[in-house]
C-alpha cells in the first residue's frame, strides 16, 4: 500500500519533460527537511488523517490528508477519473521512501511511463525503464545525505539553486558521477530574478540546461 496525498492530471512543468501531459501521484513522508519546499503538507504521516480515496481525489487545497493505496486501486482511479495522459509522475514528499517496483511494474504493464522525482537521500527502488529525476538536497534539516548510488541511477539531476553555494554543492557531487549520459539542469529557488541569473550563466558556463516550473508560470497544479 501507498500512502497517497493526492492524485491529478496536468502539464509535467520541470525538467525534460517540461510540457508533457502527465499523471502525477503525490505520496506522503518526507524527513529532509528542506526549508524553502513548497510541499511541506506532506512531511508527516499522521494515522488520524487518513481519507479514502476519493476525498484525495476530490481535494480543493493542500493538506496533510492522505489515502492508503494499492497500485491496483490506482489505475483503476486513473480509469475513473478519465485521465488520458501515459505518463506517470511519482512524486512526494520523498517517494523513495517506498519500494516503487510493485507500482511500477503496474503502469508498465498498462502501457504507461513513469518518472521518480526524488532528493538522492533514499535508495531508488524502481524498475530500470523508470525515468529518475534527482534533486539533490544537501545539508538540510533532516540531516539525510545524498547517495551516490541514486546519482549513478540519475537520468537527470535537476539542482535548485538560489546562490553560488549551491553551485559548489553540485559541483563537489558530480566530481564521483558519470555524468555523460545524464542531463543536469539548474531550477532556479522561487523563480527568484537572481537565482534565475545565476542559474542561466551557469547553464552557459557549464553547457547545463535551466529548468524554470512552467507550471508555476502558467498558475496551474
Amino acid at each position: 500500500m501507498y500512502k497517497v496525498n493526492e492524485v491529478f492530471e496536468t502539464i509535467q512543468g520541470e525538467g525534460s519533460f517540461t510540457g508533457a501531459a502527465a499523471i502525477f501521484i503525490r505520496l506522503q513522508g518526507c524527513p529532509v527537511g528542506c526549508s524553502w519546499c513548497d510541499t511541506k503538507h506532506t512531511w508527516e504521516v499522521k494515522g488520524e488523517l487518513r481519507q479514502s480515496l476519493g476525498d484525495i481525489v476530490i481535494k480543493t487545497a493542500e493538506t496533510e490528508h492522505w489515502a492508503g493505496v494499492s497500485a491496483e486501486e490506482l489505475l483503476a482511479l486513473f480509469a475513473k477519473q478519465g485521465y488520458q495522459a501515459k505518463h506517470v509522475v511519482i512524486t512526494g514528499g520523498e517517494p523513495c521512501m517506498y519500494d516503487l517496483n510493485p507500482l511500477c511494474e503496474a503502469l508498465h504493464s498498462k502501457g504507461y511511463s513513469t518518472q521518480i522525482e526524488t532528493s538522492g537521500t533514499f535508495e531508488i527502488k524502481a524498475p530500470a525503464q523508470t525515468w529518475v529525476t534527482v534533486s539533490p538536497k544537501v545539508n538540510m534539516a533532516g540531516g539525510y545525505k545524498v547517495l551516490q548510488s541514486a546519482l549513478d541511477r540519475a537520468n537527470e539531476i535537476k539542482h535548485p539553486v538560489a546562490m553560488q553555494k549551491h553551485i559548489d554543492e553540485l559541483l563537489q557531487l558530480l566530481q564521483h558521477t558519470d555524468v555523460k549520459a545524464k542531463l543536469i539542469y539548474l531550477q532556479p529557488i522561487s523563480q527568484q530574478r537572481r537565482a534565475t541569473e545565476l542559474a542561466i550563466a551557469m547553464c552557459k558556463q557549464h553547457n547545463w540546461r535551466l529548468s524554470v516550473q512552467v507550471h508555476k508560470y502558467l498558475g496551474i497544479s
